[in-house]
């Protein structure tokens, strides 16, 4: 990666509202409100941990101070509404270029054992098209890459282009069929190439994708200590 180039990896945590689908429920035992931020610190982690890269945390509702309290000083806020950025992935990244960034990953809060590897992968497409995703492993029995299942990350070169920054206005990371909506989108073939995989941990069952033998994930790792997995 190119020294030069400004880059932010942004995590977001985005709370349910009223009416919207209520997020994930923790393993039995476990409050779920003390699961997710144990899952958005680990991710946050994995962004801070990165070289040649700022870290971020984009809140939607903009005041979560429980979510600010994960963070390190200093690391930029990206607040959604309230005078400050437009809802959904593309005012994510407006946000991001307007602090600075040249290229920016969104990273979804349930991924706190994603290798740093695969971001860098993400990075390194951006030599050579405007934008690169990281699809969400299928954790119900879905076969094949391509399963419509979400994406774990989504890297951009910012300004956004035009056709990408209107195909996010209905596309978040939880869309199953995110990737192939963007790609649809896309004016040729090629302009999103797509990275390794990787889980996230979007129901109680899923933590027995967690691998003990990676290093990281420590904060999730000391909440489920003593629970059956």
């Amino acid at each position: 990666m190119s020294t030069g180039t400004r880059r932010h990896v942004a995590v977001l945590s985005v709370r349910s509202r009223e009416g919207e689908r209520a997020a994930a429920p923790s393993p039995p035992g476990i409050d779920p409100e003390d699961f997710r931020l144990a899952l958005l610190e680990d991710t946050y982690e994995v962004a801070a941990g990165l070289e040649l890269v700022t870290p971020a945390l984009v809140l939607d509702p903009p005041e979560q101070p429980d979510a600010e309290a994960v963070t390190w000083p200093g690391t930029p806020l990206v607040r959604v509404g309230r005078g400050g950025a437009a809802p959904g992935l593309a005012g994510a990244f407006a946000a991001l270029h307007a602090l600075g960034s040249d290229e920016a990953v969104l990273l979804a809060p349930d991924a706190p054992d994603l290798p740093p590897l695969l971001i860098g992968k993400l990075f390194r497409a951006l030599g050579g098209a405007p934008a690169s995703a990281c699809q969400a492993a299928a954790t119900d029995g879905a076969a094949g890459r391509n399963a419509a299942n979400g994406l774990v990350a989504l890297a951009a070169r910012l300004p956004l282009p035009g056709w990408l920054a209107d195909a996010l206005a209905g596309v978040d990371l939880d869309t199953p069929d995110a990737l192939g909506r963007l790609r649809a989108a896309a004016p040729r073939p090629g302009l999103i190439p797509q990275g390794p995989g990787w889980h996230r941990l979007r129901a109680p069952a899923d933590v027995h994708l967690l691998d003990p033998g990676l290093e990281g994930w420590e904060n999730t790792r000391a909440l489920l200590e003593g629970v059956p997995r």
